[in-house]
C-alpha cells in the first residue's frame, strides 16, 4: 500500500483539485478562494471571491484563462490578465433559478461542459440533474438530463467520451461526445456499490479514481466495475487529481464533513490535501 503524505492542511473546505502549469490548484470553498500549491506545500492565493462559493469549481480555456463557476448566481466567470472576473456566460436560462451549478470540464476542442445538481443540495428534496454545453461559438444548450446528483466529470484524452459521477446513483456514467459537442450513447461505465462517487480523474491506463465522502476513501476502478485499489482516509474524500512531475502523483482533497453550513465556516479548518504515488499517470500525460 503506497504511503499517504500530507501536502496541505488548514483548508476550510477544499474541493475541485486540478493540475495546471506545474502546480496543484484547489478551491477552498469555505475561504472563498482558489489556491495554487507547489511541491513543498507553499500556497498562493490566485483569486478570492465575494459571492457564495458553494460550490465553486473551475477549469481553463485553451488560451490559459481561468474559468470558475459562480454557482448560485448561474454565471460562468472568466479571469482577465489583471485578475478581474468578468462574465463568460450566463447559465441562468438552463436551470431553475438558484439551483446550484457544480462541476466543469473543458475538452480539447474547447467545449465547456457544466452540470447542475437539479435540486438545492443539501437541504432540498432530491430532483435529477443535468449537463449543459457551452460551445466555442458561445451557444449553449442542455445535452443530458436525468442524472442522480451529477458530480465530478472527466473527458478522455481523445475527446471521444465524457464520464460523470452520479453520486446518488452509485455509479459512473459515460457518454459519447459527438462532433457537435452533443452527448449520446449514455451507458453505465461502472457501478460503485455502496460508494457515492464525488470528484474523479482518469489515468493513462483507462482507469478512474473517484473520491467518496461518506466511506472516507479514494478508489481506483476499471470500466465495468473491477476495483483495482482502495485508499482509506481518516476523513471524507471529496475529489482527486493526478499530476506532479511525471503525472503519477495522486492528490486527494479530504475534509471532515459535518454539514454545508458548518463546513463553509472559517472556524473549522479540517481540510487537507494528501498525496501518494499512483500506478499510472494522468490520462494523456504529458
Amino acid at each position: 500500500m503506497p504511503e499517504l503524505h500530507t501536502l496541505l492542511a488548514d483548508l476550510a473546505f477544499g474541493e475541485s483539485p486540478r493540475w495546471h502549469a506545474g502546480r496543484l490548484w484547489v478551491a477552498d470553498w469555505g475561504a472563498q478562494e482558489i489556491l495554487a500549491v507547489d511541491h513543498e506545500g507553499r500556497r498562493e492565493s490566485i483569486v478570492k471571491v465575494d459571492f457564495p462559493a458553494f460550490p465553486m469549481c473551475f477549469d481553463w480555456l485553451p488560451n490559459g484563462q481561468l474559468l470558475l463557476v459562480s454557482s448560485r448566481n448561474g454565471l460562468l466567470l472568466r479571469m482577465e490578465a489583471d485578475g478581474e472576473l468578468v462574465t463568460h456566460a450566463d447559465l441562468s436560462d438552463l436551470a431553475r433559478k438558484g439551483l446550484p451549478w457544480n462541476e466543469i470540464v473543458v475538452d480539447g476542442r474547447s467545449n465547456i461542459y457544466l452540470n447542475n445538481t437539479g435540486f438545492d443540495f443539501p437541504a432540498g428534496a432530491f430532483a435529477p440533474g443535468t449537463i449543459a454545453l457551452l460551445s466555442p461559438d458561445g451557444t449553449k444548450r442542455q445535452v443530458a438530463d436525468g442524472l442522480a446528483f451529477p458530480n465530478g466529470m472527466a473527458v478522455t484524452a481523445d475527446n471521444s467520451t465524457l464520464i460523470v459521477a452520479e453520486s446518488y446513483g452509485n455509479k459512473l456514467t459515460a457518454f459519447d461526445i459527438e462532433a457537435s459537442g452533443s452527448l449520446s450513447h449514455r451507458r453505465v461505465w461502472a457501478e460503485t456499490g455502496n460508494d457515492h462517487p464525488d470528484g474523479i480523474c482518469l489515468d493513462a491506463e483507462g482507469a478512474i479514481w473517484y473520491a467518496d465522502v461518506g466511506n472516507r476513501r479514494c478508489v481506483r476502478i476499471r470500466e465495468g466495475g473491477e476495483v483495482l485499489q482502495t485508499i482509506e482516509l481518516d476523513r471524507g474524500g471529496f475529489a482527486c487529481m493526478l499530476g506532479g512531475d511525471d503525472g503519477k502523483t495522486l492528490y486527494i482533497v479530504a475534509t471532515e464533513w459535518k454539514d454545508a453550513e458548518e463546513n463553509m465556516g472559517e472556524a473549522r479548518r479540517t481540510g487537507q490535501v494528501f498525496t501518494l504515488r499512483a500506478p499510472a499517470p494522468h490520462a494523456g500525460w504529458p
